[in-house]
């Protein structure tokens, strides 16, 4: 089963910023489209950004020009940078494979709220 470990969720006030950080298996990470995930209450499952392995990125219509997604290989790891955060961005973050893999990681809670 592969292992998604997410990190650095806050709670934040409106226009604030946050990095989260994805550490996964090299074996996914290093040979695949890598993509974050958000999940709101009492709603599905989206697509937040994806980066592929030549660093090519794509970002759903509501982040663009606020996130950022970024990968450094010789950590393993997926970054999301988050600026002039919103409270409708308030969610559980996920990191997975780009198209996903059944595992998912626990998660972070990003809570935007003054």
């Amino acid at each position: 089963q592969v292992q998604f470990v997410e990190s650095g969720g806050n709670l934040v006030q409106p226009g604030g910023a946050l990095r989260l950080s994805c550490v996964a298996p090299e074996t996914i990470t290093r040979s695949n489209l890598m993509g974050w995930y958000r999940q709101a209450p009492g709603k599905q499952r989206e697509l937040v950004a994806n980066i592929n392995t030549d660093d090519t990125t794509h970002y759903a219509d509501s982040v663009k020009s606020r996130f950022t997604i970024s990968r450094d290989n010789s950590k393993n790891t997926v970054y999301l940078q988050m600026s002039s955060l919103k409270p409708e961005d308030t969610a559980v973050y996920y990191c997975n494979r780009y198209p996903t893999l059944d595992s998912w990681g626990q998660g972070t809670q990003v809570t935007v709220s003054s």
